[in-house]
């Protein structure tokens, strides 16, 4: 058996998509199909079955991708050990929120990138939690607080969100002198089954059953439904101070949350992962010393 091409099924199995494995191996489309054909006929019998959506895994499938994790955990230990004083270079990727990996993230790796100009890198900015058991990331940043495992975690940095509508919607609505103002005010919220994660404040907390007149699974989609009147967002500072919005009650309702970051212990050995994850940290411990002492 072919380890290279269990590697590749791997890949497929967790991406569903010919061109999304493509792009993360840095291969042809028919490069990933030939490969698991070629692993389906040493394991006689079929591992992925195509459909409208993608590929999913037949039952034998799901038998072979438990052992196959084993095999690639087992790989990773190895080619850490040999990786260890290697130059820093290869493909990372890093899953996070829209909000993070839009406005954030990519400031922070233009640095780290300057000074290691061998590395490519990913970013999975999506509206919802990227997993790291299913790899689909190599480092993932997180609004809650990561779940003990094989892990190694740390608390990137502290933000704060707030209560932001345009000036058109607050002029043509009640006053808003204190919160209880606002339990007749509409709000804007994510769509209830797809929330990002356990800790997003809720509109709920502030406003009467029934306003919550629009929801959206995108932040940025919050921010310009707020920006074209729809009502309040409950929008982190760093990206709606960048807006036309007003902030309602700032000195009464301020939020605070944080960024945790968090990556595999199997992968700490790996000079790529390990210098991404620990230049991200210290980035954002800089930018937050800056604030305090602007501040």
């Amino acid at each position: 058996m072919n380890w290279d091409d269990l590697r590749f099924f791997l890949d497929l199995a967790r991406t569903g998509k010919l061109t999304a494995s493509a792009r993360r191996l840095g291969v042809e489309h028919t490069t990933v199909a030939r490969k698991v054909r070629a692993l389906e006929t040493t394991l006689g019998g079929q591992l992925l079955v195509r459909t409208q959506d993608g590929y999913t895994l037949t039952e034998r499938g799901r038998r072979i991708l438990e052992s196959a994790e084993d095999m690639e955990l087992a790989y990773n230990h190895i080619t850490a050990s040999v990786d260890e004083n290697a130059d820093v270079s290869g493909l990372v990727r890093i899953g996070c929120n829209e909000a993070y990996g839009t406005q954030i993230l990519p400031g922070y790796i233009a640095q780290i990138m300057a000074s290691y100009p061998a590395l490519r890198v990913e970013t999975l900015a999506l509206p919802r939690v990227i997993p790291l058991q299913r790899n689909e990331a190599d480092i993932i940043i997180t609004i809650d607080r990561p779940e003990r495992g094989p892990y190694i975690a740390s608390k990137l940095q502290d933000y704060e969100l707030g209560l932001y509508a345009s000036p058109q919607y607050l002029s043509s609505r009640p006053t808003v002198y204190s919160q209880s103002d606002l339990s007749e005010h509409d709000f804007i919220d994510y769509v209830s089954e797809m929330v990002l994660a356990k800790n997003v404040p809720k509109p709920a907390e502030y406003t009467a059953p029934g306003h919550i007149k629009y929801r959206s699974t995108s932040i940025l989609g919050q921010m310009k439904a707020a920006e074209s009147h729809l009502g309040i967002a409950i929008l982190p500072t760093f990206i709606a101070e960048q807006s036309s919005l007003l902030r309602v009650l700032p000195e009464e309702i301020v939020l605070k949350k944080s960024y945790w970051i968090t990556m595999h212990s199997s992968l700490r050995k790996v000079s790529r992962f390990i210098t991404v994850f620990n230049q991200l940290r210290e980035l954002a411990r800089q930018e937050t010393h800056t604030a305090q002492v602007e501040s």
